[in-house]
């Protein structure tokens, strides 16, 4: 089967080896990023590696949720159907904390715009064989602050983006509820790859990011994936476990989600 599959922030590190990995197997590919000429370099890059001329890009600023909103109008005007997207952008350090919007760039990067994003392409997805949506957690989950969210509250880089991340994999099994026919996998591609995004962090790493392109390659064509529905995947066990406990909590899945609606609905309408 010819899979149609998004990856958003593919231009670099774990989304570009997963393009790789994924246009290696025949498929039709769409990666993401910020600026036309990057997108154009990673497209040929890709299809003079692997021989595949069907990848595709499309541009959004992930810190901007009209930029978001306006990359997902052109994929559901291009694109006939989606049978997997991976979302896989992600920040942590920023020179610029707050977006024009007021809020933490980690927050609307690493989960807003996956929230958003996700939401408006469901009809696609939907249409899909088989479809899958596979959300990039991480080791470092924290409780998530409603202020912080909102931008009322500012807290340090690591807190920040641990939160963004618990917040993406609530959603995550929330979304495995609420869509039955599209499966929703979290998971955590493993601590301190060698990606341009770590060693900005920490300046250090312990893996290779094809540790995690590995395993997103391997979700992305694992069979009957709504058996694996609403299930976190942690790449440092290399196993199916369990996420932070706030990910099971319904009282705190069903504020979080209502705040995320309105502050959208606040932002893009």
């Amino acid at each position: 089967m010819n899979k149609t599959i998004l990856i958003t922030g593919s231009t670099d590190g774990i989304g570009r080896l997963t393009a790789i990995k994924l246009a290696n197997k025949g498929y039709t590919v769409y990666v993401h990023g910020r600026s036309q000429e990057k997108i154009r370099t990673t497209i040929n890059e890709i299809k003079e590696a692997t021989g595949n001329q069907n990848i595709k890009g499309f541009i959004a600023d992930y810190s901007d949720l009209n930029s978001v909103e306006k990359m997902a109008e052109e994929i559901n005007e291009k694109v006939a159907k989606l049978d997997v997207l991976i979302n896989n952008a992600g920040v942590f350090n920023t020179s610029k904390i707050k977006n024009q919007d007021g809020l933490d760039i980690r927050m609307v990067v690493n989960y807003l715009a996956q929230y958003l994003l996700t939401a408006r392409l469901l009809p696609l997805l939907n249409k899909g064989t088989d479809p899958r949506v596979i959300n990039l957690s991480s080791a470092a989950q924290a409780p998530v602050s409603i202020d912080v969210l909102l931008g009322k509250e500012t807290v340090s880089n690591g807190e920040t983006y641990a939160q963004s991340k618990l917040a993406l994999t609530m959603w995550t099994f929330y979304m495995a509820k609420k869509e039955p026919n599209i499966s929703m996998i979290a998971v955590n591609p493993g601590s301190l790859q060698n990606t341009k995004m770590v060693q900005k962090a920490y300046g250090t790493s312990w893996s290779s990011p094809d540790k995690g392109a590995t395993i997103l390659s391997e979700l992305s064509n694992i069979e009957d994936a709504i058996k694996i529905s609403g299930k976190y995947f942690d790449n440092d066990r290399g196993n199916f476990g369990n996420a932070h406990p706030d990910s099971y909590d319904d009282a705190k899945i069903k504020k979080l989600i209502e705040t995320t609606d309105e502050l959208i609905k606040k932002l893009i309408g």
